[in-house]
């Protein structure tokens, strides 16, 4: 289904002229080199173009003929078809003429002998240049480009000004040519039925094209279908005979995955996993998906809050803007795995049911907060802070995984992420139960009640709930008040009852709060304010009267429970009087 969804995408771009035709591969060229009949050099033109202040090449669609046309490996001898970098079109280094001649064979083997004025006159240059390297010092010692070509990265193509064609690469011989390449049947190959179009009597692909962007895998690409070993292979079939799918469609998913992973607009990391996205048809929720999720760009940190108050504001079938909210939506997250690619998640819905859910996920992370916090939390700074030290590397990476399939899904999120929030707070000595670490706790609590439904339980408020039937929740209310009861009677102490207590007073109450309601009469005494000291004595005698005991341990729902109610209750110190409850 992932590899026949990326072959949609890829018609899809295709039919609009948005993504590079089979047999062709988009990449960057810094020069075109002009060419008489004869292979002479007329000139050299720079197709790059002053962006800010660099120079940027110019994106072009280019013959592909290799599966790595863009990377070269350590041989010399995969030059491509009609352009290349400048080591390769030059014979530059200790394997120049490795170089040439492989781009020399390119030509005879992909076009043969041809009538194509063009295609001929790149031949000689090359073949003159491999006879005779000051056939190219026309080039090489140009007093403007000279030292770029030399260093041999800059990427080169031809035309020759007499044939009418833009370029060499545009002559109908190269597309012809590249078009019958993967019907050809030849010598050993596998003919059989596509399993990703369902053609019969197709060569099949016996190694599939790499994957690159990915992110942690390795920079020559990585595969999503792969056989390299024969405790993977079934029925004696070798590497991607396992799972035949024809050349074309092998071409066309991987260069749709590769678009994918190369749009800065539908690529976005979440954990360690490369996360894309795509629907099926054009569409607003394609372009706004990652500001969702995603840290918001620091010149306008605003953008990603608009989208989320667009998606609240959809319509109530749960479509998004004016997209058909029936069209398909998908969501493919991929991880590095050696030299393969995991698939981490995968997930199909349509754009209304994927607003939906979405909606609910900002909505559950609803909760009272300070001025100065984002209104809506991007995954990494959820995340993040949970982690061990608030560092990004720290990040659990099946959690991460875990986490967004349970968003797309709306189903309940993993108790993991609940078991690392709580983990945190407890290793957290200074902070504790940050706004962020109190709203995944509200989000984590509420879905679980949602769908596994508890008489004795309801779900928690976005603020305080002075109501609230859980004892953990009270206790949590309790040790706020104490805090602060401890704090006016201090004031600028260094370390409350939160930095030395909270661990015990979450887990097992029983064994701190007879000592810490004790210790408070002693702060009571020490408060000037009489009215003050009257308000914390009704305020302890509101929730001591909804305890009966305390209890020796708190299961980890009942500690989430405490955190979110030491959290409200210290936000409702700071809010006015009638936001203070919420009964």
């Amino acid at each position: 289904m992932i590899l026949q969804a990326l072959k949609e995408y890829y018609d899809r771009k295709a039919a609009n002229q948005e993504i590079a035709r089979d047999g062709w591969i988009k990449g960057n060229i810094d020069f075109l080199i002009s060419l008489d009949p004869e292979g002479n050099i007329l000139n050299i033109s720079d197709l790059r173009e002053q962006k800010g202040k660099k120079l940027v090449p110019r994106m072009l669609e280019l013959p592909n003929i290799g599966k790595q046309a863009l990377k070269h490996t350590n041989s010399g001898n995969d030059g491509n078809l009609l352009w290349d970098n400048a080591s390769f079109v030059f014979g530059l280094g200790p394997k120049g003429d490795i170089r040439l001649q492989s781009m020399i064979d390119a030509i005879d083997e992909w076009l043969g002998p041809c009538d194509d004025v063009g295609i001929a006159a790149v031949r000689k240059f090359l073949t003159n240049g491999l006879a005779d390297r000051s056939h190219f010092d026309k080039v090489l010692n140009n007093s403007e480009y000279g030292e770029i070509l030399n260093q041999g990265n800059a990427r080169i193509t031809f035309q020759v000004p007499l044939t009418g064609f833009n370029l060499v690469i545009d002559s109908p011989a190269v597309s012809q040519a590249l078009e019958s390449a993967g019907q050809n049947i030849f010598p050993g190959c596998v003919i059989g039925t596509c399993l990703v179009t369902g053609q019969e009597g197709v060569v099949i692909e016996a190694t599939h094209p790499v994957t690159k962007g990915v992110w942690g895998a390795q920079t020559a690409g990585a595969s999503i279908v792969s056989f390299n070993k024969d405790a993977f292979n079934s029925y004696k079939k070798r590497q991607s005979y396992n799972a035949p799918v024809s050349k074309t469609a092998a071409s066309q998913y991987t260069k749709a995955l590769n678009t994918l992973l190369e749009s800065s607009s539908q690529c976005m990391h979440i954990g360690d996993a490369s996360t894309v996205f795509w629907s099926e048809k054009r569409s607003s929720f394609e372009a706004d998906f990652s500001l969702f999720f995603n840290e918001p760009p620091k010149d306008n940190p605003d953008v990603g809050t608009e989208k989320v108050k667009s998606l609240f504001e959809s319509v109530s079938s749960g479509s998004y803007l004016d997209d058909d909210g029936d069209d398909r939506f998908y969501v493919l997250g991929l991880a590095p795995n050696a030299a393969r690619i995991a698939v981490r998640y995968w997930q199909i819905g349509t754009i209304a049911e994927f607003a939906c859910r979405i909606r609910q996920y900002f909505e559950d992370f609803s909760i009272v907060k300070p001025p100065n916090e984002p209104e809506f939390y991007s995954i990494w700074r959820i995340l993040v802070n949970i982690s061990t030290q608030d560092k990004s590397e720290n990040i659990p990476p099946n959690l991460a995984g875990d986490f967004m399939t349970a968003i797309l899904q709306g189903t309940p999120f993993p108790s993991t992420l609940l078991q690392a929030c709580l983990r945190r707070i407890r290793s957290d000595v200074q902070n504790r139960v940050k706004p962020v670490r109190a709203a995944l706790l509200k989000a984590y609590l509420n879905r679980y009640q949602r769908f596994y439904p508890n008489p004795n339980q309801r779900e928690v408020r976005k603020q305080l709930d002075i109501n609230q039937p859980s004892i953990g929740y009270q206790l949590g209310r309790l040790f706020a008040v104490l805090e602060k009861i401890q704090e006016e009677a201090n004031p600028g102490i260094n370390a409350t009852i939160t930095e030395r207590f909270y661990g015990a007073a979450c887990a097992t109450p029983v064994t701190v709060f007879a000592n810490l309601i004790r210790l408070k009469n002693h702060h009571l005494a020490k408060i000037e304010n009489k009215g003050r000291v009257i308000n914390f004595e009704k305020l302890l005698g509101e929730i001591m009267g909804r305890l009966n005991d305390f209890p020796a341990h708190l299961d980890i729902q009942e500690q989430g429970r405490f955190a979110i109610g030491y959290y409200h209750q210290r936000q409702a110190f700071f809010q006015p009087k009638a936001e203070g409850k919420d009964n």
